[in-house]
């Protein structure tokens, strides 16, 4: 029940702290063996000559002394062992007392018993504050020359003797020391022991926050790529049904035919988004794989995927009953761009043409890739309805709850350092200009 003094640091601390750790423990063992010691070489010494008298409550008073002492080492072992168990640290000073007032009477009764003073100096050092140990300490040490000048000379009236003083005052002058310096041992294994599992529940705090933001842009890359692909994908799909089930009311086969068909093409782009996109691949209308139009050249799949997309949103428009324009511009030569430059103008396209062809009820809609030499640059242009660019932008959104695309859009942009432009008012149409740095042409194939 040695209170701070021998609760043991974490076994688990790294380096420097296991090491003192060990010898904490070590001295421990040294002071409760030497404790063990000495008790049993004094009542070894009372027993030798034959017990008389008072010499059966000495030993009675000592095997109390040792059932005492005994039983606070064990509990305070098994809570530093398993903290669940019994608390002894706050009953430390009672524990003390008693082991201290059966010493006292046992240095009255023998004078073999006064060097237990030692450990017991060790004690006293460790289990009360300090402005409370010297001074017990010191009374220890004038009990024991007492106890020794009594119980050697003091009974037949002679004087004290210079080597009754000085043992035990160097004996306690070197307990004092010794006992300072594992205080001050403990106090920083202690210290680093507290250090090591601040620094653990910091990485585990950090590992736990790094998670959640993983897990956050993780929900946000998905929400973007299934607005950007699935969800304008369906969309197509529900208003091409509409019309084919329009066109079959009228007795219109062949239109209601193109039209399913049109939503097979749908449904089957669809669905190759669909696994690249669980595979985390590339949009699918971005493989050089990918069929070329005549006149393109398969080294240059943006440039494909956005004339192929042009010609299915007019399509798409005209099976709505709309006279939708789309055409596609390219200006300058073309470059090989990293995959995300790719993905992120072919998603902004996508979803700017169905903003167009939803929304905008446009009549000429115009989409320009530019390569600039610094930068790559993509506009859409549309002569359509037009709407208040804040309205879109703001964290709310429309009323409708639409405006998820252009938010989309934004945090796609955003991470490849460009930059993103609405230019729109009511009834004057829109543009959206998108502007992504090319940086270092050594590093433009880099995914």
């Amino acid at each position: 029940m040695e209170d701070k003094a021998h609760s043991a640091p974490a076994e688990a601390a790294p380096g420097g702290t296991r090491n003192a750790a060990v010898i904490l423990r070590v001295l421990r063992v040294c002071l409760h063996s030497g404790f063990a010691v000495l008790l049993l070489v004094a009542v070894a010494r009372l027993a030798g000559p034959g017990l008389r008298g008072a010499d059966w409550l000495s030993l009675g008073l000592a095997l109390v002394l040792a059932a005492v002492y005994l039983l606070g080492t064990v509990l305070e072992k098994r809570h530093s062992t398993d903290p669940s168990h019994f608390d002894p640290r706050p009953y430390s000073p009672l524990w003390l007392g008693a082991v201290c007032l059966l010493w006292l009477l046992l240095i009255w009764t023998s004078a073999d018993f006064v060097w237990l003073a030692f450990p017991i100096f060790f004690l006293q050092l460790h289990i009360l504050p300090l402005r409370l140990a010297l001074p017990a300490i010191t009374l220890s040490t004038v009990l024991v020359i007492v106890a020794l000048w009594f119980h050697n000379t003091g009974a037949d009236g002679g004087a004290l003797q210079l080597p009754m003083v000085l043992g035990p005052a160097f004996g306690a002058a070197f307990a004092v020391i010794t006992g300072l310096a594992y205080r001050a041992l403990y106090l920083e294994a202690e210290s680093q022991r507290l250090a090591a599992e601040e620094l653990r529940r910091t990485r585990a705090e950090l590992a736990r926050s790094q998670h959640d933001a993983g897990t956050l842009a993780e929900r946000a890359r998905l929400a973007r790529e299934i607005h950007d692909t699935l969800a304008q994908g369906f969309s197509s799909i529900v208003l091409m049904g509409r019309s084919a089930e329009k066109a079959l009311d009228d007795g219109d086969t062949a239109t209601a035919r193109h039209r399913l068909r049109t939503v097979q093409e749908t449904a089957s782009a669809n669905l190759a988004e669909a696994r690249s996109f669980v595979r985390g691949l590339q949009p699918p209308a971005l493989s050089e794989n990918a069929e070329n139009p005549e006149g393109t050249s398969p080294e240059d799949p943006l440039v494909n995927s956005l004339r192929r997309l042009c010609e299915k949103t007019e399509t798409e428009a005209a099976a709505r009953g709309a006279r939708l324009h789309c055409r596609f511009d390219l200006e300058g030569i073309p470059v090989e761009l990293p995959n995300p430059y790719r993905t992120t103008l072919l998603r902004a396209a996508q979803a700017s043409l169905a903003n167009v062809w939803v929304h905008a009820k446009a009549d000429t809609a115009v989409v320009t890739l530019s390569f600039l030499g610094s930068e790559v640059a993509m506009d859409i242009f549309d002569d359509g309805a037009g709407f208040h660019p804040a309205a879109v932008t703001a964290p709310a959104g429309r009323p409708d709850g639409s405006g998820y695309g252009l938010k989309s859009l934004q945090e796609r942009v955003t991470a490849l350092a460009g930059s993103l432009d609405i230019e729109s008012a009511p009834g004057e149409g829109t543009v959206v200009a998108i502007r992504l740095p090319l940086g270092d042409p050594a590093a433009r194939n880099d995914p």
